[in-house]
């Protein structure tokens, strides 16, 4: 599987041409790439080393209804459905995010690739996007388990005795695939070498937006490599409006900085996209993509001698604990951090336990778990 590397940030930063300078970047340094994008404006043309897909969600989005009328076309005629015509079909909103999805599960079986550079969405979008998978096969898990079809033979006799027809066969064999797509999706965005590029122009608004954003990132565990400091002007402008903006943008940097490692970018005189731009930006600063520093761990601290506790620790930074939640529920904690909500299952050393307090410090919040004396091992 090559590496990816995914280029998000807060819209109107040059999300886009980043991603187009950051694969152009690695192709002049000796990488095979692969660029994957929903516009075609980022695509570098005729580059040694570097090819090009673009995402078309509106064709994704017909050929796979037209795929699932056909499967279910027993179903519909039963019902007394007519199938639309694929000229009828239009994509409907979430479109874009299944089609982005479909295209990782593709690039990753790309041959003779070493690096997949993706042009995503603006940041809460993609945050959305990367958590779809998981959160799709847990619904699918509950909703059509897999064990369920081990009854199929009793399906006539329920029918008959409920008054209502039981699923049919090919919802299963539908869940099936679904849940076979979303694990090969999911294995791309929860691999070792997969990581986050963001890209921010400083500012206000900027930084309220990376704020919900990183939080999202690290609730799902997606690793950020870097930040680039996008559009800056220079610092000894003669103009007092651009030498006061240039230390606006210096204040944010160096905030940016606490958390992340911050690359720096000039403003190119013109809109951060274009023919020239991604090439300009490639050889104006450091776009080479770094190591992927691996999903972040979640590290369970035992502190049974000092305090007869579990810690468990999650990395939220800049997170306040205003807009902090968490539930138990059986072997599954919910953690929910400003917009942003994940169901994660329990290490099984926690599972014996019971939720006994948390705390917010440094950017880390410690959930402190104290075991169960009906379940924990007792020493003999």
């Amino acid at each position: 599987m090559p590496r990816t590397l995914l280029i998000t940030g807060p819209g109107g930063a040059g999300r886009t041409t980043v991603a187009a300078g950051t694969a152009l970047a690695a192709a002049r340094a000796g990488q095979r790439v692969l660029l994957l994008s929903a516009d075609p404006a980022a695509d570098p043309g005729t580059v040694p080393g570097l090819r090009f897909a673009g995402i078309d969600s509106g064709e994704e989005f017909r050929a796979e209804l037209a795929a699932l009328q056909e499967r279910g076309a027993s179903l519909i005629g039963m019902l007394g459905g007519r199938p639309l015509g694929a000229e009828e079909i239009t994509e409907l909103p979430g479109a874009e995010q299944f089609a982005l999805l479909r295209a990782l599960r593709r690039a990753a079986a790309a041959p003779a690739t070493d690096l997949v550079v993706v042009d995503m969405p603006p940041l809460h979008q993609s945050v959305t996007a990367l958590a779809l998978p998981a959160q799709l096969r847990r619904y699918l898990a509950r909703l059509l388990p897999a064990e369920r079809q081990a009854a199929r033979a009793l399906r006539p006799v329920l029918a008959q005795l409920a008054g209502v027809p039981m699923p049919a066969q090919w919802l299963y064999e539908a869940a099936a695939r679904w849940d076979e797509e979303l694990a090969a999706v999911q294995a791309v965005v929860e691999a070792a070498d997969t990581a986050v590029r963001v890209v921010a122009e400083p500012g206000a608004a900027a930084d309220a937006a990376l704020r919900a954003g990183l939080l999202g990132l690290a609730l799902h565990q997606l690793p950020v490599t870097d930040l680039v400091a996008n559009r800056l002007v220079p610092r000894d402008s003669a103009d007092p409006w651009v030498a006061g903006l240039a230390a606006r943008q210096d204040a944010f940097r160096e905030e940016w900085s606490r958390d992340l490692r911050v690359l720096a970018l000039p403003h190119t005189g013109g809109e951060p996209r274009g023919p020239g731009s991604p090439a300009a930006l490639a050889g104006a600063g450091p776009l080479n993509p770094p190591a992927a520093p691996g999903r972040p761990r979640w590290a369970v601290e035992d502190r049974r001698a000092e305090d007869g506790v579990l810690v468990w620790a999650v990395p939220l930074p800049r997170a306040r604990k205003s807009e902090l939640d968490l539930i138990r529920r059986g072997d599954e904690l919910l953690l929910a951090v400003g917009p942003h909500r994940r169901i994660v299952s329990l290490p099984s050393a926690l599972r014996r336990c019971t939720v006994s307090g948390a705390a917010l410090t440094d950017g880390v919040l410690r959930i402190r778990f104290t075991p169960d004396p009906q379940l924990w091992p007792r020493a003999h």
